[in-house]
């Protein structure tokens, strides 16, 4: 049987695994139920990815690791996402995985020129947006939590832009009918954001941001959750 892999591409803050977990738990409580099982590939540390054909879908986590750096387990990954796409295997990347998609689709990734987006934010769908089924049952303005330093800076040719901000303006794209990049992190709970920012008040006051305005600012995101257990259903559809 094929299985739903969630493929590891860091950590978070060691101060928060202990009690909240690490991303692919997150993403893991964020698809709900499904009728596949789920097994975690560690990329980062080296695990051998998966063939196309075993994927009932697949996700790529975050990363505290940049894009651009290189790093041969992060380029192995985007080898893979063309493999993956080629295959019209369900693909969803977040974050870090957004860029990966990106740049193996033929975008550019980069630093955002503004900096960085940190805290809850709203996200616009396009009108395309609406339309998609990984943001079926949204509306067409939600709050979404969101880090990154880099973005996908243009989108791959032929890509579908499918979400934005006046901070970021492609939050969410779709590369063929199946592979969707989230930049936005829909596996995110307040608690989560909250603690994010905390742990990185001293690195956040350096660069000049508010991190106690920026924590006053978060609240509960749920829609932006619906992005997993959409791609949950999609994924099962293909079994």
């Amino acid at each position: 049987m094929k299985s739903l892999y969630i493929i590891k591409a860091g950590s978070t803050f060691a101060t928060e695994v202990a009690r909240l977990g690490d991303f692919e738990e997150w993403v893991r409580r964020g698809l709900g139920d499904l009728p596949c099982p789920v097994a975690v590939v560690n990329a980062e540390a080296g695990e051998a990815l998966p063939a196309p054909e075993r994927c009932a879908g697949a996700i790529v986590t975050g990363s505290h690791a940049m894009v651009t750096d290189n790093l041969p387990w992060s380029v192995a990954i985007e080898r893979w996402i063309r493999e993956l796409v080629a295959a019209r295997a369900p693909f969803l990347g977040i974050c870090y995985g957004h860029q990966l998609l990106g740049r193996a689709a033929g975008g550019e990734v980069g630093y955002h020129p503004r900096g960085r987006e940190v805290g809850t934010v709203s996200v616009e769908l396009t009108p395309e947006g609406g339309r998609d089924p990984i943001f079926e049952g949204i509306p067409a303005r939600f709050a979404a939590h969101a880090t990154h330093s880099q973005s996908v800076l243009r989108l791959p040719p032929g890509a579908v832009h499918l979400a934005f901000n006046g901070f970021e303006p492609n939050h969410a794209f779709r590369v063929g009918e199946s592979a969707w990049g989230v930049q936005f992190h829909p596996e995110y709970t307040r608690e989560i954001m909250e603690t994010y920012l905390r742990d990185e008040v001293a690195d956040l006051e350096a660069a000049g941001e508010e991190a106690g305005a920026l924590l006053d600012a978060v609240t509960d995101a749920p829609l932006a959750g619906r992005v997993l257990t959409n791609f949950a259903s999609l994924a099962g559809r293909r079994l």
